[in-house]
């Protein structure tokens, strides 16, 4: 290995890492927040839970990651690793915020930047764009919406029921529920610096083709644990607490939906923001008691901090690519 490639893995890991501070802690901010799982308990769980996500569910989402958005052969490692910047100055500055941010845009729009300091407009792929684009329509559509009509037919069939029972019964499902969105979390959002790591080996020579070795996944999934473990708590009080008050049935109907939206994307590589999935789906579980029950400050800072995520971090994949490319290149 290079020292070039050296410095690009290490810079994959550190983003890995800051994916766990900020992203992987949407898979269990409900769980929490409705106290159904101790954070200790529910951050060991979706550890495992991405892992297992990540090695049984293939690798169709990091392709499309290393092949599908900007041509390989027009990039070097130069441009990988001013996408890695991109994201880690980004994601640190969203972490101190404590806003949940979506590395899945970060790192997007980071390699289009960076793409188009090396080579230009020809280096973008659109096969790979429309997937970015249906990924959007599943995350902010599919997510709220389906979260609205889960909760609302939750509603209908447990009305006669008491708090108490109800509360019982959804405290069990949302076990489930939320080891689910782990486990689509890993299926999904798990595998896209597993993308970058491959790309990365390829580029230095290491790999003659594209592929993810196992490998890659436990190293990739064991980093993004511990980022959860050691930092993830900002973002959980974000998403947990401060969108909209969730009960277990809240919880579970959230987790529920935004788990279908994000495994339907990997079945078919396309690469989805977690963050938008569940908080989409927290905004329509919450908008079913009544329109004023989403705390609707809060929602707002979150969505400008994903509309300014776009031209933010192709703004920093180009400029760091340009600083690269004599170092690198």
């Amino acid at each position: 290995m290079s020292l070039s490639l050296i410095v690009v893995l290490l810079l994959t890991l550190v983003a890995e890492f800051a994916n766990g501070l900020t992203d992987a802690p949407n898979a269990i901010a409900a769980v929490i927040s409705t106290r159904v799982l101790t954070p200790i308990r529910a951050v060991f769980m979706a550890a495992t839970m991405n892992l297992v996500g990540a090695l049984t569910t293939g690798t169709a989402v990091a392709a499309t990651i290393g092949t599908g958005i900007v041509r390989p052969e027009a990039i070097g490692l130069h441009t990988v690793a001013a996408t890695l910047l991109a994201i880690i100055t980004w994601t640190t500055l969203a972490w101190r915020l404590g806003l949940p941010t979506s590395e899945t845009h970060e790192m997007l729009a980071g390699l289009a930047g960076a793409g188009l300091a090396a080579a230009g407009t020809s280096v973008l792929l659109w096969a790979g764009w429309q997937k970015v684009l249906i990924g959007l329509a599943l995350s902010t559509v599919f997510g709220s919406l389906s979260g609205f009509l889960l909760m609302s037919l939750i509603y209908a069939l447990f009305r006669r029921a008491s708090s108490s029972y109800a509360k019982k019964v959804f405290g069990r499902l949302q076990l489930i529920s939320s080891s689910f969105l782990a486990f689509s979390h890993g299926s999904n959002d798990g595998q896209k610096f597993m993308g970058i790591f491959a790309l990365a080996l390829v580029l230095g020579g290491v790999l003659p083709e594209f592929r993810v070795p196992v490998w890659v996944i436990l190293l990739c999934g064991l980093v993004m644990g511990l980022g959860t473990m050691f930092g993830g708590w900002r973002i959980i009080k974000t998403m947990g607490f401060r969108i909209t008050r969730l009960e277990p049935p809240n919880g579970f109907a959230a987790e529920s939906s935004a788990s279908l939206a994000i495994l339907l994307a990997s079945s078919f590589g396309i690469p989805l923001s977690t963050t938008h999935t569940i908080n989409m789906a927290i905004v329509g579980v919450g908008s079913t008691r009544r329109f004023s029950a989403v705390r609707w400050g809060t929602t707002r800072q979150i969505v400008i901090a994903w509309i300014l995520t776009f031209p933010g971090c192709a703004v920093l994949g180009y400029v760091f690519a340009l600083l690269l490319e004599p170092l690198l290149g």
